[in-house]
């Protein structure tokens, strides 16, 4: 008979130990190691080996088709997903807790079950009663999507066998199942990567979509192990913060399309509502006039987007100047500020920085440096940029503006936002097109960061501070 040995799982990595431990060598995590079970061979025992089945070998050379993709009625989710969802994959979608997960998924399920098509949404978390309330406070109560409170992966998939197999799986969330092969409490990392192969064998054999939420760590991860990312067909991650209605939906990973699409929600009172046009959204509300802030003309993916980069130069008191960065790397924002300093006589060591994309977006492109740039140089100078002015452009370090991708685009969009401006590297004027604000002949080229700057700070004004202001009050 097998004897039962003991080995310990990091929650957070999923490495394995043969003793407890307080700390995690491979990730470094603290209290993550828990008890898990494992069958081991007894010595001297025969070893029974499993007989392997014949299958066919295709060749190479064939006719490839289309993957049949089913539209799930969001015109964004289709759009991050590369077009719908593709029979028989699997998809992982991780957020915060209460950014919209469950809200999304059940508005996706009933407007692929009010199209026609079998949807079945099961939760491992909620009630049936509490998936219903939600659907009637979204209006979806009409929608015949069929509702489950379960969290036994065997009774689930013999369930879903039966009768017309659905269309679309929702398993919210894979945490909470758990299945009899695996000897351990559910949430635990044998349970999770146990539950997850389980699915995806049926989503290959019977053709259906299947969507796994996943929880998140406190630093934005996928909660469990690693491996259940590598099993999945795509890996969606829905990101926003709570003071901001603004919720984006990003692609991971994809098999089946792109990875640099993104979809733009807004949380309303009545769920998630798609923003066809999130550039015209996050400008709403822009500072107009206002010293520091510029309009960086971005691409996500093939869509182009336009947000504004808030920048706050401040006197500092204290040795060492503060650096606060909200939506943008850290590092790229101290690169630009070195070469400010080294090319362009912008000395910021006695300064505070602070700098903020608007509207809760995150930019992770390199093209939004000459926008950073220009709102940092509009502070320290206290020189409104202009407001009908676009910026654009990667800094290298000796000073120069280097060009970006997707130039016609990004100058198309900004016209058709009423922007007549743009200042763009000088390497795109060859590849800017006839359409845009070239043919307007209103694009601003530069080659270097120290014309610009000297551009802007020519139409500074002088600070006034606290003590000039209450004297000329008096």
């Amino acid at each position: 008979m097998a004897r039962q040995t003991l080995t310990f799982a990091c929650q957070n990595c999923g490495a394995t130990y043969g003793r407890w431990q307080g700390k995690c060598d491979s990730c470094g995590e603290w209290n993550t190691l828990v008890e898990e079970g494992a069958a081991a061979p007894t010595p001297g025992a025969a070893r029974v080996s499993r007989k392997g089945r014949l299958f066919n070998l295709e060749p190479l050379t064939g006719e490839a088709s289309e993957a049949p993709r089913l539209a799930s009625g969001m015109a964004e989710l289709d759009r991050v997903t590369g077009g719908g969802f593709v029979r028989g994959s699997v998809l992982l979608m991780a957020g915060d807790p209460g950014i919209g997960k469950s809200t999304l998924l059940i508005q996706a399920t009933a407007a692929l079950a009010r199209a026609g098509e079998r949807a079945v949404y099961i939760s491992g978390e909620e009630a049936v009663a509490q998936v219903r309330l939600r659907a009637e406070r979204l209006g979806l109560s009409d929608a015949p999507v069929e509702l489950a409170s379960e969290t036994a992966v065997e009774d689930i998939i013999a369930t879903l066998t039966q009768g017309k197999i659905p269309r679309l799986i929702v398993i919210d969330s894979i945490q909470t199942m758990w299945t009899d092969t695996v000897d351990s409490a559910p949430g635990t990392v044998s349970q999770v990567r146990g539950a997850a192969q389980m699915l995806i064998r049926f989503a290959k054999r019977s053709g259906a979509a299947i969507i796994l939420v996943g929880h998140v760590t406190k630093d934005g991860q996928i909660a469990g192990p690693r491996v259940v990312e590598h099993m999945v067909d795509a890996v969606l991650s829905f990101e926003g913060e709570g003071s901001h209605q603004f919720r984006i939906l990003r692609a991971v990973k994809n098999r089946f399309g792109p990875t640099d699409e993104i979809g733009v929600f807004e949380m309303t009172g009545s769920g998630l509502r798609e923003v066809a046009n999130p550039s015209e959204l996050f400008l709403s509300e822009r500072d107009l006039g206002s010293p520091g802030t510029a309009v960086f003309a971005g691409m996500e993916g093939t869509r182009p987007l336009l947000v504004e980069i808030q920048a706050l130069v401040a006197p500092t008191s204290l040795g060492t100047p503060r650096r606060a960065v909200v939506g943008w790397d850290t590092s790229r924002l101290a690169m630009v500020i070195a070469v400010l300093e080294a090319h362009c006589g912008v000395k910021l060591g006695g300064y505070d920085v602070y700098l903020n994309v608007a509207g809760g977006m995150r930019i992770n492109e390199p093209a939004a440096d000459l926008a950073a740039a220009a709102a940092l140089v509009s502070s320290l100078a206290n020189s409104p940029l202009p407001a009908d002015a676009v910026y654009f452009g990667e800094i290298s370090l000796s000073g120069a503006i280097r060009p970006v991708a997707h130039t016609p685009s990004r100058l198309k969009e900004s016209a058709k936002l009423g922007f007549t401006r743009a200042v763009v590297p000088e390497a795109a004027r060859s590849e800017a097109g006839d359409d845009g604000l070239r043919a307007s002949q209103m694009a601003t080229y530069v080659g270097s960061l120290t014309s610009l700057v000297a551009d802007i700070a020519a139409l500074g004004k002088p600070r006034q501070n606290a003590a000039q202001n209450s004297g000329q009050n008096a």
